[in-house]
């Protein structure tokens, strides 16, 4: 009931106990907001953080980028969600620190060791691939290759790599989501470290994607392409690969027919010019199991990128992994343009791989605390 002086017309509480009553509102609406935008925020992680469910278990099918960064409609009839919200929603999950979450990261280790076993048979060894194997192609199933004494003889005993050999690995992707990142000392700091396709590591590049490599693919296209399937000068390529000091070498020989010849002769390159370097190929199988694998996290591509194949071993053979280099958008999560690669912009075949969806997988894993993807500067 208001109480009003006849003589004034003004309330009786005075204008100091207005103002102290404003203050108290604004104080109410302010801590209101606050309280909704929390609720936005662990909304939006849990977005991210869900396994199951139809809003996250659609999440990576929820857009469509071909490889030149453009956007598709979004299949399926499914609500399309837009970069910027996309880029939004993974800021928020940077505000947390990350942690890694054991039981998260063990369950999925026990998924991949059921269906891929990579401490087994992540390369062809002695022991799971025995002299008189009929080997079958990776995708040339059709094709089968008789393994010989020869072939045999390229093979190690057995797995250089056993399971959580690793207590922490870095994953380094080529994405120029890295350039500038000043993590070079963080990545050289980790106890085991993964590169794709022998890129630059010089002096120009280590500051921010580091110069330590324990392990690094080699696609024979490249062979092909920049080093005319060694059938002249090798020194070129084998310059190239002196820059990975003490580096073992896989290559996928067993990809297609196409790849076995010039596989092999990097292998007899290697061993004309050092002994001490490993070089090892792909096991057909292990590959198959890990797209079958990822396929049906919504991972459907032609082939799946190095990148991927090596976050997949990397899960089994180490504790913890970490992921730099890894981004699939022509933009960084501030919605800065950055080029393709951190060397150069040559954008990749499209349609050959689905980086997009990768992408949204690992953002899923960092969310549950599985695999840690680094998008910011290190510090």
């Amino acid at each position: 009931m208001g109480y009003s002086d006849p003589t004034s017309n003004r309330d009786l509480l005075g204008n100091r106990s207005l103002c102290f009553i404003f203050i108290c509102a604004f104080g109410v609406v302010t801590l209101l907001q606050q309280i909704l935008y929390g609720k936005n925020y662990i909304k939006s992680g849990q977005q991210f953080s869900r396994l199951k469910g139809e809003e996250v278990g659609n999440w990576s099918g929820l857009i469509s980028y071909p490889d030149d960064g453009g956007m598709k409609p979004a299949r399926n009839g499914r609500k399309r969600v837009k970069t910027s919200e996309l880029f939004e929603r993974w800021r928020n999950l940077q505000v947390c620190k990350w942690e890694q979450n054991k039981e998260e990261t063990d369950n999925f280790k026990m998924s991949l060791s059921r269906c891929c076993n990579a401490p087994s048979f992540l390369f062809t060894t002695k022991r799971n691939t025995p002299s008189g194997t009929k080997l079958r192609y990776e995708v040339d199933t059709s094709g089968i290759l008789h393994i010989s004494p020869e072939i045999f003889k390229m093979f190690p005993d057995d797995m250089p790599y056993s399971k959580s050999q690793f207590k922490k690995c870095a994953v380094i992707g080529n994405g120029g989501i890295i350039k500038n990142s000043k993590c070079g000392r963080e990545i050289d700091a980790a106890d085991f470290v993964f590169r794709c396709n022998i890129p630059p590591i010089s002096d120009i590049y280590s500051e921010d994607v580091g110069s330590k490599t324990n392990l690094v693919t080699v696609n024979p296209s490249i062979i092909t392409e920049r080093f005319q399937k060694l059938e002249k000068w090798r020194k070129p390529f084998y310059d190239v690969l002196r820059n990975y000091v003490n580096s073992s070498v896989v290559l996928p020989a067993f990809y297609n027919t196409r790849n076995t010849d010039v596989s092999f002769r990097v292998k007899y390159m290697l061993d004309d010019f050092e002994s001490a370097r490993g070089v090892f190929f792909f096991h057909p199988q292990y590959l198959l199991n890990v797209q079958r694998f990822w396929a049906v996290q919504g991972v459907r591509a032609k082939r799946l990128s190095s990148g991927l194949m090596l976050v997949t071993a990397a899960m089994e053979l180490c504790e913890e992994v970490h992921l730099y280099g890894f981004w699939a958008f022509p933009m960084n999560p501030s919605g800065i343009f950055i080029t393709h690669h951190y060397y150069d912009n040559v954008k990749p075949r499209p349609g050959f791989h689905a980086m997009p969806y990768e992408i949204f997988n690992f953002m899923h894993m960092h969310a549950r605390g599985i695999v840690h993807v680094h998008t910011g500067p290190c510090r």
